[in-house]
């Protein structure tokens, strides 16, 4: 949630450096452009309804690639079949070629379980080209996954690639080929590099005749992770999906980004636009969306980010919020409002910043305009100083919870409020 995330920024940069050095290579064969592949619309389900098992918020500013296979883990947080992934070039500035895709259970780092592999389409092609600005949908793979598996999407860039549509802190490990195109190969021998960001993957979808819809947490870099550990799945919506998957499964969608604010987009062109212009994208768009949890607006009070300048109000962000509400509505959808957590001792922390948070939190509490509130506050203050955060829930920086802060929050869920 800083306006530069410290902890990434080096480690982004070694990593774009090494991911650079990687791309001059020989040039590819070129793929034959496909039809894009079939839309969110499409292929309704006959057996159970599509919803959401994972799905990151993209944004712009990812490096470029040239000729090579990139492996992404991908953790469903539903059990379902007839899996699709999403691909997206919606910050892109020149069309994208997909070469070959490739869906597989996830053995160990970037090995394929022995088996598992499946080569995916796209309109009954295995290429495709995205038109800058756009995105496709698979074709349904003849796959099952569980709730909290992995599985590895492999995709083939057979051309030199702009600037990638990215999500930038996944919190988990992405696999950079050698030259050409390895996506069906069930070794992790050609995978010579590692990153901590998923490209141009934005989805996973999956038929679930047991899941009641799709429940999206929306938010900044407490909902996406920060400071939670790379691999071990501790964000409190991984926690919430775990909670769900017990009694009353519903995919949860993870569409937080680091640094963003809901009235104003923000300069790091990574940590994206405002919610209150990506939220019918990012929230509503999701396939079976029937629920939101909106914990945001921490960023614009550390920032003090009003738009058009001047000092923010509490009136600003309540106004914010009822834009989003009235999209939720219109949409058929509910929104349920996280109250802001405490941060004293983060450097976002003042006596006026703290007054309102209050008032905003005050609002979202007995305001009556969200359909429902979790009271993500209260459950991790520490009861002595109700403005800093519960030293056992502090990851050290006094602003983000660590894993245990994370499970504390997907607790405070009454799992009644959602379908």
């Amino acid at each position: 949630m800083f306006l530069v995330n410290k902890r990434t920024m080096p480690v982004l940069a070694a990593v774009t450096a090494a991911v650079a050095a990687l791309l001059v290579a020989a040039p590819a064969a070129p793929a034959a452009p496909a039809a894009a592949g079939a839309t969110a619309e499409q292929a309704q389900a006959p057996n159970g309804p599509r919803v959401a098992a994972w799905s990151p918020s993209m944004t712009i500013g990812g490096p470029a690639f040239d000729n090579r296979t990139l492996r992404m883990v991908v953790h469903s947080s539903v059990s379902g079949h007839g899996l699709r992934i999403h691909l997206s070039n919606l910050r892109g500035t020149t069309p994208l070629t997909v070469g070959a895709a490739n869906v597989a259970d996830q053995a160990d780092r970037a090995t394929a379980a022995p088996g598992t592999q499946h080569a995916v389409t796209f309109g009954h092609h295995a290429s495709v080209t995205i038109a800058a600005g756009a995105e496709v949908v698979s074709d349904p793979v003849p796959m099952t996954v569980s709730a909290d598996q992995n599985v590895l999407v492999s995709v083939y860039l057979p051309d030199a690639t702009s600037s990638a549509t990215w999500h930038s802190d996944a919190f988990d490990t992405t696999y950079v080929s050698s030259a050409g195109d390895h996506t069906a190969e069930a070794g992790d021998g050609s995978y010579v590099a590692a990153t901590t960001s998923w490209y141009y993957l934005s989805g996973l979808d999956v038929i679930s005749p047991d899941a009641r819809g799709t429940v999206v947490a929306f938010g900044d870099s407490i909902t996406d992770g920060y400071n939670t550990p790379t691999g071990a799945y501790r964000r409190w919506p991984d926690d919430l999906a775990r909670r769900l998957a017990g009694t009353r499964p519903m995919g949860v969608v993870d569409a937080g980004i680091g640094g963003n604010r809901v009235l104003t987009d923000v300069p790091n062109i990574w940590q994206g636009v405002s919610a209150t212009k990506r939220f019918a994208h990012d929230a509503l768009g999701q396939p079976g969306v029937r629920d939101v949890i909106l914990l945001e607006g921490i960023n614009d009070i550390g920032n003090n980010a009003r738009p058009g300048g001047g000092p923010l109000t509490a009136q600003d962000l309540i106004d914010g919020y009822r834009t989003l509400i009235g999209q939720a509505h219109a949409a058929g959808v509910r929104i349920i409002g996280g109250t802001l957590l405490p941060d004293r001792g983060n450097g976002y922390y003042s006596d006026s910043a703290e007054a309102l948070r209050q008032s905003v939190n005050t609002w979202i509490r007995t305001g009556g305009a969200f359909d429902g509130v979790v009271d993500f506050d209260q459950a991790v203050a520490d009861p002595t100083d109700p403005t800093s955060l519960d030293p056992r829930y502090d990851s050290g920086d006094h602003l983000h919870p660590n894993a245990a802060g994370m499970q504390a929050m997907a607790d405070a869920v009454d799992l009644g409020l959602l379908h």
